[in-house]
């Protein structure tokens, strides 16, 4: 059974978002969507009374839950309009997916750590987000099947961009990658502007576990 969610969360969750609102996050939709989703129903017990402070926190399987700006921060780079498909590499604990789902998109999202995708899969049945298709697998390899997408969402650093990624993305469509081997990544926005041209922009440092490969993909 999962904890409530009461008015004292949301109104931890409001003063959170009044947080990233003043460290420059503008876009209304993605402000709403934090504060609609209950960030502490994602975490372990342990870090509970915690939640509502922005700063990610472990989740298992060596991953974390990102910290709530840096959710809001990619999420806004990807400029997001309603119903557009998303492919989201790195499901972790479903917060991010939640986001996604909050502002109207239809994501499709890949976990490469089984325990965590069999416990995130049945957390987002329990609060009715249950429109995201989930996928067990490699994230660099993406889901062609599905393919293309208007928006792609790497939440993992990632050496390099996986070439599947950028052939899965629509022309006009927008990637969102934190790029770097080490400790440090520079989040990355790619927009596809042809079938081989891309406009590359670059938005500063941040930290990301690494982005893992070599899972053969399934829908479960």
């Amino acid at each position: 059974m999962l904890p409530e969610d009461n008015y004292r969360h949301k109104g931890l969750r409001k003063k959170l978002v009044e947080g990233i609102k003043e460290k420059g996050i503008s876009d209304a939709r993605v402000l709403k969507a934090l504060e609609t989703v209950p960030r502490h129903l994602f975490l372990d017990n342990a870090f509970l009374e915690f939640a509502y402070q922005d700063k990610a926190f472990p989740i298992g399987a060596g991953q974390t839950i990102s910290q709530p700006y840096t959710v809001a921060f990619q999420t806004e780079l990807l400029q997001l309009k309603k119903g557009e498909k998303v492919l989201e590499i790195g499901t972790g604990s479903g917060y991010q997916t939640s986001v996604l789902m909050e502002m109207g998109a239809k994501v499709y999202s890949i976990e490469r750590q089984k325990e965590l995708f069999d416990k995130t899969k049945r957390l987002l049945q329990q609060l009715n987000y249950t429109s995201a298709k989930l996928f067990y697998g490699d994230g660099y390899k993406g889901i062609p099947t599905f393919a293309p997408f208007d928006k792609v969402l790497v939440t993992a650093g990632a050496p390099f961009i996986p070439e599947a990624l950028l052939e899965q993305l629509k022309i006009g469509g927008i990637l969102v990658i934190p790029l770097g081997e080490g400790e440090v990544q520079i989040m990355t926005s790619v927009i596809k502007k042809g079938p081989s041209d891309f406009q590359t922009d670059e938005f500063g440092e941040f930290r990301f576990v690494p982005l893992l490969e070599e899972k053969a993909w399934k829908k479960t």
